[in-house]
């Protein structure tokens, strides 16, 4: 029998019925299913063998950051628009679990980011909680029409401080969501990589960078105003002055279903309408 936790977008009606249909298949197979609003603080099932996103991209980032402390397998289903993240489509979700529960598909790891934020002399002398990311953290400006200062280390080495709207760091998988909007280089989600992209920079040094996976980066929050550290699109926390942010490779992947017939570079073609000349 194979379990199948069911990772529902709350705010989503046409969710919430692919999930209801998903789990009357799955009964009727005599598997077991649970529903899971994305919202939750865990993946609380004791024995999973494959969580299941019925959102956007958004939903599978939720599902994904459940998924990772259990080493759960994610499979995607694409109710949003991009869906870079997602494998299958609502119409061929049933078949999609009849092959997981056969045993035909393949299990792809990605390499996700360890967030940990690390406060100053007025704050507590311990680090707070790390958080996962498959995309992206980011420290952004939280006063409109200026910059916010970041000074920037890799791998304990001083590098430079940024003035900018903001510094965006990625994994190969987040270089097609925020990293792309801020005109930060597309990266094969295979390769193990972080990207460190600047927003907006209010400098001559605007490039973004590429970086081994252990060469992790610090960036602490330098006078005279505060950010905002986001890690895929959620709010962490506001760092004043003196707060700092380390992002490291994380040290479990992010475990995606997929059935072979999926093609990165495909993908792109069709979003960008990229037609040969």
């Amino acid at each position: 029998m194979t379990s199948v936790a069911l990772v529902v977008h709350p705010e989503r009606t046409e969710a919430a019925e692919i999930a209801d249909r998903a789990k009357r298949w799955l009964a009727a197979q005599g598997h077991a299913a649970v529903l899971v609003d994305d919202e939750a603080e865990a993946l609380d099932v004791d024995q999973i063998d494959l969580a299941v996103s019925l959102g956007g991209d958004g939903t599978m980032l939720r599902t994904v950051a459940l998924a990772i402390p259990r080493g759960v397998p994610v499979l995607g289903v694409n109710l949003g628009r991009l869906g870079y993240l997602t494998e299958v489509e609502p119409a061929g979700l049933e078949h999609a679990l009849e092959r997981f529960c056969d045993g035909d598909y393949s299990v792809e790891e990605r390499m996700t980011l360890e967030v940990t934020v690390h406060p100053g002399a007025q704050g507590s002398p311990t680090a707070r909680p790390s958080y996962v990311a498959l995309n992206e953290a980011v420290v952004e400006k939280t006063v409109p029409g200026h910059t916010v200062r970041l000074a920037a280390a890799i791998a304990g080495r001083p590098f430079v401080t940024y003035a900018a709207d903001g510094l965006l760091v990625s994994t190969p998988t987040g270089s097609t969501a925020y990293n792309l909007s801020a005109r930060g280089p597309i990266v094969s989600p295979r390769l193990r990589a972080i990207v460190v992209t600047p927003i907006s920079p209010h400098m001559l040094f605007d490039r973004p960078l590429v970086l081994e996976p252990d060469e992790w980066i610090r960036l602490d929050v330098a006078p005279p105003r505060p950010g905002v550290l986001v890690v895929d699109g959620q709010t962490i926390a506001t760092l004043e002055p003196g707060d700092g942010v380390e992002v490291r490779a994380g040290s479990a992947p992010a475990r995606v279903v997929t059935f072979g017939g999926r093609d990165f570079h495909a993908i792109l073609r069709a979003r960008f309408n990229l037609a040969d000349r």
